[in-house]
């Protein structure tokens, strides 16, 4: 490696990727900053792996380049390449011990020198002490962490995630999450995760790019493209919402006017992806309080009628699901603080329905409200049918879809 140019910005240029018919990546055109821990995000099939493997050297483009600091590495050979992998599987060597399993990129280039570097980078990813164990000794998230060891000695320009969390339980994965991000941030390198689950891209990831169909469909911070999605996928993929088919019907000042099922809501414009046809009002179910009766909504919000067909209590939040008068369900996420049913706790955006005691039970008769400011606007396709799927349990969305539409 001492031989490579500086490290720069990775760069992919009209990258392609086809299977015989099938075009796995098309045409992809992304620069991932050096230095950042970009994530690229979506369902099985999108293209994602298959973009990691181009730029790992394991697969060759059909058109297209990557470019490193400026230089064209699409043709080298993946050992030649200042890049590695961490894949789901560690991949660490069961009859060598854990010093050994790190320091085998060093050795396999020469280096004979290597215990103050291996003991360095055991200390980086907490594994003091640890050198004579075997693989077999650790637990699965220490065996992640070997591997992450064994990939950063070799200084590469480069990591690349390939789904590296996806075999440990929910509560180690969510502290190896923390644990990446620490590491990262300390070596300073680019970090490109491959995932299908959102919240592990947007707990780690400075940039995320949502795939679909072998392109980016939208890519930015996790806050903007959570608070302001791009197109309707985005919004059912990073995260769940509400989205009701409507028309714009005009504008008043700073404000999109739509008409959606007979009723009329606005939305700012500044939060508006469409200012004219038919469109999606989206809103998280987050965002949505309950209320049991009109006169409980505060003043400058807006509203629909529903009944609950459905709850589940999950500790920190209820997961409410409201039938409205069109026959299609909302999802709303109502924090558990107390506060009492109908107390009007979540005006400012949360539910004000807290509180075990203070469950809304199925049947009952509902006004679910929002603020315009958490809305946002989508352009719609016209002649989109009503779908709906219910979410009523605590895993992160992924492909799945819940709209209103």
């Amino acid at each position: 490696m001492a031989n490579d140019p500086p490290a720069g910005d990775l760069r992919l240029a009209e990258l392609t990727k086809r299977f015989g018919p099938f075009t796995a990546v098309d045409e992809l055109n992304l620069t991932i900053p050096q230095g950042a821990f970009f994530a690229l995000l979506g369902a099985s099939g999108c293209g994602k792996t298959t973009t990691l493997r181009m730029v790992a050297g394991l697969e060759q483009p059909t058109s297209g380049r990557v470019l490193l600091g400026g230089r064209d590495i699409t043709r080298l050979r993946p050992y030649r390449r200042p890049v590695n992998t961490v894949f789901q599987s560690y991949a660490l060597f069961p009859h060598l011990s854990i010093f050994d399993n790190v320091a085998f990129g060093l050795r396999r280039r020469g280096i004979r020198d290597v215990r103050t570097q291996v003991e360095q980078m055991l200390a980086l990813v907490q594994l003091d002490g640890f050198g004579p164990r075997r693989p077999q000794q650790l637990s699965g998230g220490q065996q992640q962490r070997v591997a992450l060891a064994r990939a950063l000695i070799n200084h590469p320009q480069v990591l690349l995630l390939d789904e590296p969390l996806g075999a440990l339980d929910l509560k180690l994965r969510r502290q190896m999450q923390i644990e990446l991000k620490r590491i990262q941030t300390e070596v300073g390198i680019t970090f490109v995760h491959v995932t299908h689950d959102q919240e592990e891209a947007m707990t780690m990831a400075d940039t995320v790019a949502v795939m679909n169909a072998g392109r980016i469909e939208q890519l930015g911070p996790p806050a903007q493209m959570y608070e302001y999605p791009a197109t309707a996928f985005v919004a059912n993929f990073l995260g769940q919402s509400n989205l009701l088919a409507g028309e714009v019907t005009g504008r008043s000042g700073d404000e999109v006017l739509v008409s959606a099922y007979g009723s009329r809501f606005t939305v700012p414009a500044s939060r508006s992806r469409s200012a004219d046809g038919p469109v999606h009002l989206g809103v998280r179910p987050e965002k949505l309080a309950l209320a049991r009766d009109v006169g409980a909504v505060p003043a400058g919000a807006q509203s629909v009628t529903g009944v609950v067909t459905d709850l589940a209590y999950l500790g920190v939040s209820t997961q409410y699901q409201v039938r409205t008068g069109w026959g299609t369900e909302l999802s709303v996420f109502s924090p558990n603080s107390g506060a009492g049913a109908g107390s009007g706790a979540g005006a400012g955006g949360g539910a004000g329905t807290g509180g075990a005691g203070g469950l809304l039970p199925v049947g009952a008769d509902v006004v679910a409200y929002w603020q315009p400011a958490h809305a946002f606007l989508l352009a719609r396709e016209p002649g989109a049918g009503d779908r709906t799927t219910p979410l009523l349990d605590d895993e992160p969305v992924t492909s799945d879809e819940s709209v209103i539409s």
